[in-house]
């Protein structure tokens, strides 16, 4: 067995102590990051004697890619691992029903899920609107805001895994009659365990490029209670996504063009970050390749790549095998269609060591060339997979058994945000380009200062380090107006704001092209950015064929994880002494 040197920054230290170590009755640290990876390996192999294979074999595999940091699965997977009751999955979707009972049940089946550190999400379109008859009682509805707001309230006291707050995402079709109050709700209030989404359909698209009417629809009979300018309503929509960040859009059609199972059952909602568009009760488990660990010799080494995609994907379908299902319904149908999401983490870096700019178009095409591989290299995987164990109970009639492409799990790809996971490996988080070059970051009590390393090796190494260039970046956090650094080192090292929202999306659809599941990237904004723009970007999602997309605009909202200067501020977002919220900080991996 490889054993590697484990060295973590300060900030992965104080993440892994307070939320991944395990800890005695007296909340002391037991453990080394060492044993907790031996931790989750072993305890994930001990699946393969199912399928009678060597478990001590599979768990030296597993271990070697996690500890290496070349590899790791989501939160839940490190934190719950080898616990009694060990609940692995990230994703959860759970259905919203049309009668009390129905809705307390899936309060408390999310209580379950939130308190083992999953991300639930929830459509509540399916709830009658606001002011409807309730015949059983004689009363009047209170509407899907009203429960959206129980359901908030009851995650703000539920603690994840002793350590992560609820996570939720609440979605709402664009054409239930509540739809404008839900789509204004966080303009008024705060709503602060959930992230929320509109559900926007083919139909409400053609009414908008059209300039017509579309109808609202009551869900309890179907009947068209009122007709709404398409216009008005987007207008609506772009008001509060510019005003507070919320409500992202969620293409629906699009997402069920490529559900894989439509004999099950047509998708609803996504987990909390979107990014897992999930059937009712249906769970994921995700994990993320480190792109940083490939580029050698100026390239990236494919043959490692395609090994480790391998195994990772052999892990995450170990990981259905050996989970804890808090309830029951979810078990059934994880492991009815098995599910799993593989994607990466430290595309930026990747990049910068390939010496490619973010937003150019080499990093477009590289985004497919990467992502084509690991989907062909994970479906490969299941494939081989389903010859030996079988394939997914469901796949009868699925899109897999239409094609006759024996799979053993309905999907094997997601583009996640991998909010923490990526600072244990200490590497850029997601597809996301960098925000800051530098930054301080709160986490709990403590804060952090963090410098980009690849920048201070550039210049170093380039010879035009000195503690004055430092002290600039610290004041700038990126590297605009500092005129001893060499121009091509500025376009390498462009950051969020100074990337195009086109550049973005580009980049998003570039990845969800080859992704199975759906794609976690926030357009980052400038503060300046006028509500057309926002408009724009919307539209131009739709038409890329994205499934869903997010717009933060700096300074639309006050909370912060991240410290930089005023005069940052000032020249890059223009946020008049506000400073930017990165990420609603939820362990979305």
């Amino acid at each position: 067995m490889i054993h590697y040197i484990m060295v973590f920054t300060d900030r992965a230290k104080t993440v892994l102590e307070i939320r991944y170590l395990l800890k005695n009755e007296k909340g002391e640290v037991i453990e080394t990051p060492e044993q907790m990876f031996h931790r989750v390996a072993n305890y994930v192999a001990q699946a393969e004697e199912l399928y009678q294979e060597n478990p001590s074999e599979w768990a030296e595999k597993f271990y070697e890619i996690i500890s290496s940091l070349r590899f790791l699965p989501n939160s839940p997977a490190l934190m719950n691992a080898g616990k009694p009751k060990a609940q692995l999955a990230a994703c959860f979707v759970l259905p919203v029903e049309d009668s009390i009972e129905a809705i307390f049940k899936t309060l408390k089946d999310a209580a379950l899920i939130l308190q083992s550190g999953g991300g639930t999400g929830f459509n509540f379109s399916h709830l009658r609107p606001k002011g409807d008859v309730v015949r059983s009682t004689g009363g009047i509805a209170s509407g899907p805001v009203s429960f959206m707001k129980i359901f908030d309230k009851a995650s703000d006291i539920i603690k994840q895994g002793g350590a992560r707050r609820g996570a939720n995402m609440g979605i709402l079709r664009v054409d239930h009659p509540d739809i404008l109050e839900f789509v204004r709700i966080k303009r008024f209030e705060n709503l602060s365990n959930f992230n929320i989404s509109v559900v926007v359909t083919d139909a409400f698209m053609d009414a908008l490029f059209k300039d017509d009417y579309y109808p609202l629809i009551n869900p309890r009979n179907g009947e068209v209670v009122k007709k709404l300018k398409a216009k008005e309503v987007f207008d609506e929509i772009v008001e509060s996504t510019w005003e507070t960040g919320d409500p992202g859009v969620i293409f629906i059609d699009t997402i069920n063009r490529y559900n894989p199972t439509p004999h099950i059952g047509q998708i609803e909602s996504t987990n909390p970050c979107g990014e897992q568009p999930l059937l009712p009760y249906e769970a994921c488990i995700l994990g993320s390749i480190n792109l940083s660990k490939y580029v050698k010799g100026g390239s990236i080494d494919f043959q490692m790549l395609e090994h480790d995609v391998k195994i990772a994907t052999r892990f995450l379908d170990d990981a259905i095998d050996v989970t804890h299902y808090p309830v029951p319904e979810v078990e059934k149908m994880h492991k009815g269609n098995r599910k799993i999401g593989l994607g990466v983490m430290g595309w930026a870096d990747c990049l910068v060591e390939l010496g490619i700019p973010y937003n150019h178009k080499k990093a477009f095409q590289l985004a497919e060339t990467v992502m084509k591989f690991i989907k062909e290299k994970s479906h490969e995987t299941s494939q081989e997979l389903a010859r030996k164990r079988g394939v997914f109970p469901n796949f009868k009639g699925s899109l897999w058994d239409k094609r006759g492409t024996m799979m053993r799990n309905a999907t094997t790809t997601t583009i996640a945000p991998t909010g923490t996971i990526s600072i244990i490996a200490d590497c850029s988080s997601g597809i996301e380009p960098y925000f800051l070059l530098a930054y301080k970051q709160r986490i709990l009590d403590t804060e952090f200062e963090i410098i980009n390393k690849y920048l201070i090796d550039f210049a170093q190494k380039q010879g035009f380090y000195s503690e004055e260039f430092i002290n600039e970046l610290r004041q700038k956090g990126t590297l605009r107006g500092i005129k001893s650094v060499p121009l091509k080192i500025k376009k390498l090292f462009k950051t969020a704001l100074e990337i195009t929202p086109m550049q973005h999306i580009e980049m998003q659809a570039c990845f969800q092209k080859y992704t199975d599941n759906a794609v976690s990237k926030t357009i980052n904004l400038p503060q300046r950015t006028k509500k057309q723009e926002v408009a724009k970007i919307f539209i131009l999602a739709y038409k890329k064929g994205l499934k869903g997309i997010t717009v933060f605009r700096y300074g639309s909202k006050t909370g912060t994880l991240l410290k930089v200067s005023d005069a940052h501020l000032t020249e890059c977002c223009e946020t008049k002494g506000r400073t930017p919220r990165v990420t609603k900080f939820h362990d979305a991996v």
